[in-house]
Parts: structure tokens; sequence; C-alpha cells
């Protein structure tokens, strides 16, 4: 990494830098998060409302996720490939950024500011939906793509949700970190994003992202159970990298970002440059 990028200690000061130097990485993590809303919600009602011709020619709710899974996986892939998500690192989620943190690989206020970014872009995506779909998102079964314990409950839920979020992670660490798979990582978590919604949004909609969550139950007012989808995605997550560690140590880990093999900077604890360094 650079070192004019590096934003040492939490203080004012080395926030007004991280601020000058970093804000297009903020800004770059917002609008993914607002794309992604937006298709999340773009997604569900084309699936989902009952007027929709999809919704009517599937009735068998295991298609309608298969399809939806499918759907928002292929998103999920083109926004970590994209040049924003090269740049960003396409954190997408601020359970993920917390844990790249927890790793020592972000700066505490690139971490802060990511996940601000991260909550806000998320609300704009889901407003922008709302303004555009109107009608296709209010009540049930679409109630602005919000995530909630399936008839099992809200235990249950938690429980699937630290199971899934604890798989990304550790396949995101264990892809990203080695190098014949790395260019990959972005594939591997959209083929398992597709398989949670396949499998088991049943039991709790599949959030594994606290900001995602938060957005739709705050257009939805739907408020029951939310503590399940801010604690769940972290724990889960960071219990990932604490195994991932015993596995492979501090220096298993390289870099935050998702796809690292492109021309973008990197503003991140970035172990790659230290390797190319080390290899010429």
């Amino acid at each position: 990494m650079d070192e004019t990028l590096e934003i040492p200690g939490p203080s004012g000061r080395a926030l007004r830098r991280a601020l000058r130097a970093h804000w297009p990485e903020y800004l770059m993590e917002a609008a993914l998060l607002a794309l992604l809303l937006l298709a999340l919600c773009v997604i569900n009602a084309a699936v989902e409302y009952p007027a929709s011709p999809i919704r009517q020619a599937l009735a068998d709710p295991a298609l309608r996720r298969l399809v939806r899974g499918l759907a928002i996986g292929l998103v999920a892939i083109a926004l970590v490939y994209s040049p924003w998500g090269q740049q960003s690192g396409a954190h997408l989620n601020p359970a993920i950024t917390l844990t790249f943190f927890r790793l020592r690989k972000v700066w505490p206020w690139d971490a802060l500011c990511y996940i601000l970014a991260q909550f806000l872009g998320a609300g704009a995506g889901a407003l922008v939906a709302t303004l555009a779909l109107r009608g296709a998102l209010m009540g049930a079964p679409t109630s602005y793509a919000a995530t909630a314990p399936g008839m099992s409950g809200p235990l249950v839920a938690f429980v699937a949700e630290c199971l899934i979020a604890f798989l990304s992670m550790l396949v995101v660490l264990l892809v990203s970190n080695t190098r014949a798979l790395a260019r990959s990582t972005g594939l591997f978590s959209g083929a398992l994003i597709a398989t949670y919604i396949l499998l088991e949004s049943p039991l709790s909609g599949a959030s594994l992202n606290p900001a995602r969550s938060f957005a739709a139950a705050l257009l939805a007012q739907l408020w029951p159970a939310l503590w399940v989808y801010f604690l769940a995605p972290p724990l889960g997550m960071l219990s990932a990298a604490q195994v991932y560690l015993w596995i492979r140590g501090d220096q298993g880990v390289i870099c935050a970002k998702l796809h690292h093999q492109n021309d973008k900077r990197c503003i991140f604890r970035c172990g790659y440059r230290a390797r190319e360094l080390a290899s010429k």
C-alpha cells in the first residue's frame, strides 16, 4: 500500500486525513450498497408481487427462491467485479468491514466511515426502490424485501444467520488468501448467497447484512427481531476470522479486498505490495 495513504491511530487528525484521502472509496461503498438494495427490492417485487407475471408463472415457492437467489447472486458478483467494487474492496456489509478491522487490515477511521457509508447507501437504495416501485413493495409478501424470522422463530433464525455468516466469511478468507483462487472470491460469494436464499431463507430471510436488514425494516416499519440481524452476522463472521487465525495465523490474511488482482488503488493494510517487493 502507498505509504502516503496510511491513516494511523484513532484521532481527529486521522479522521480528517482519512476523509481527504479515502472519500472516493467511502462513496463507492455507499453507492454499491444502494445498488444492491435497489436490485434486491426490484428482484423481490418481480418474483413475489402477486400481480407480477413471474410470480403468476412460478407457483412453487422453492422455484421462486431459486430464481431470486440466482438473480441476487449474479448482482453481488457484478458489484464485486465492477470498477467501484475493485477499488473499495466490495465489502457491501458492515459485518465484513468489522471482521477485516478485527483482522487488522482496515484502519479504524476507514472502518467507521465504511460502516456509516454502508448504512446510508442501503437506506438510499431502499428509498429509491420504494419511490420507483411504489405499491409493489408495500405489504406482504414483498414488504420492502424486509428480513424476518421464519415459522421456527427468532432463536432458530439467529443460529441460522450465525452459521451462514460464519461459512461466508470463512470461504472469503480461504479463497481470497489462496493465490490460485483469489480472483474467484466474488464468484464463491455470489454462489453462497444464491444457495442461502434457496435453502436457508425460510429460516431467517438469509440477510447476512445488518445494513440491508435495517434499511428494509426502516421503510417497512417491521422491527420485530431486528436484533437477530444486528448480532448474528457480525458474531458469525468474527468467529470465522478467529478460526481462520487458528489455522493460518496473522500472516495468512493478505488484504481486506475481495478482489485485489486489478489496477485500482488499495487503502487497506495491504500485504500484496510487500509480497511484490519481496519477490523482486
